[in-house]
């Protein structure tokens, strides 16, 4: 059959992710560029696991399974009927873009951006409208021209705190000052907070907590309990819409993994009540300085995160693929979170979800790489 597939498989090319990944197995490289950690999930989750496969393997309602829709309404004080389970946050995000808007509709995000955004809105039928982030010595949200990039057009604010890829968190004037703007031009707001537990300052405001009318929280478990390839997602619905975006995302995956949905259940009020999420920010500090003051030890600029497991920095005369094949390290070139604007002059993201021994030697390969290069 010679009929061509429909051009939005254009849409599905390999991600930068993937494919800094593959090449980092490829040539033997440490992987400082997808962000999945390199450390097990915790033993209570394992455990927990073991004890449901056998006895919860069956096919649940598409809205999640009850038990684990009210340990995440009890661990963020929302209402049960007011959440809706989904395999991951990729697939969150693309339910609530199905959800939210279509063809001839406008979503505004901001630039750098996660990689999942553009496709899903355009799958969806919608454009993507991109506001760049002011970079100075941290990054900022542009507000004013958040506000120009309004149209009549558009249906939805996608935001992500903390941010992916900066590791910037939202100060509590921005959140205020976002939630306004969406109030004023009648918009809803996708809030993507994988990274919810992983800040190094004051938590992070939950834009919900200021607008729960109108914004849409993601959540995932796979950031919070270092299980990203379980897929084990959550949205939080302004009051009344779950049963909708449910039905929405039963036309995906219908539901996530039965035995991890209620090993997830089971393990969110044991990470609250032992202080994991405590315990992962402490270690995930350590590596974030770690990696932070070797870099700059090389009198490289860095933009310090305030959350997440992200750090970005300036290396100008570096180019990732030729890093990942000669000097042994992946990471990600900053032009691949960037659409309609140019990317800072140099600019490449770390992961810092590695082990502190996989940091140290990245540094050690990028240093003796970049004295080669020097030389």
């Amino acid at each position: 059959m010679t009929h061509p597939l429909h051009p939005r498989i254009q849409l599905s090319k390999e991600s930068i992710f993937s494919h800094m990944s593959r090449l980092a197995v490829q040539h033997g490289a440490i992987n400082l560029g997808q962000g999945f950690p390199s450390n097990p999930p915790p033993a209570f989750l394992q455990e927990a696991a073991r004890r449901a496969i056998g006895t919860v393997d069956q096919y649940t309602p598409p809205i999640g399974l009850p038990r684990l829709r009210e340990a995440v309404a009890e661990d963020l004080g929302a209402a049960p009927e007011d959440v809706v389970i989904t395999a991951g946050g990729t697939e969150a995000l693309h339910a609530l873009a199905e959800s939210l808007y279509g063809p001839g509709d406008e979503v505004v995000m901001l630039e750098p951006y996660f990689d999942v955004y553009i496709p899903q809105a355009r799958i969806a039928g919608a454009e993507p409208v991109m506001v760049p982030m002011r970079l100075t010595d941290r990054w900022e949200v542009d507000l004013p021209a958040l506000e120009r990039a309004i149209t009549v057009r558009t249906q939805a604010l996608l935001l992500t705190n903390p941010y992916n890829p900066t590791g910037s968190v939202f100060s509590r004037t921005e959140a205020e000052q976002i939630v306004a703007l969406a109030r004023q031009h009648d918009l809803w707001i996708i809030s993507d907070e994988v990274y919810d537990e992983l800040y190094f300052g004051p938590p992070p405001i939950r834009l919900r907590e200021l607008a729960p009318e109108r914004v849409f929280t993601v959540g995932s478990a796979g950031k919070r309990l270092e299980a990203t390839g379980w897929r084990i997602g959550w949205i939080i619905t302004p009051p009344g819409l779950a049963p909708q975006v449910a039905g929405m995302r039963q036309w995906s995956s219908f539901c996530s993994a039965a035995p991890l949905q209620a090993a997830v259940a089971e393990a969110l009020p044991i990470a609250r009540r032992e202080g994991f999420y405590a315990q992962l920010r402490e270690s995930y500090g350590r590596r974030k300085d770690l990696l932070e003051q070797g870099l700059r030890a090389m009198g490289l600029q860095t933009f310090a995160p305030a959350g997440s497991y992200f750090l970005t920095a300036l290396l100008p005369e570096l180019d990732a693929e030729t890093l990942v094949r000669e000097g042994g390290v992946a990471i990600i070139p900053g032009s691949a979170f960037y659409l309609q604007n140019p990317a800072p002059r140099g600019l490449v993201r770390f992961a810092f979800c590695k082990t502190e021994a996989e940091i140290e030697q990245a540094l050690e390969r990028l240093e003796g790489y970049l004295k080669k290069v020097h030389s």
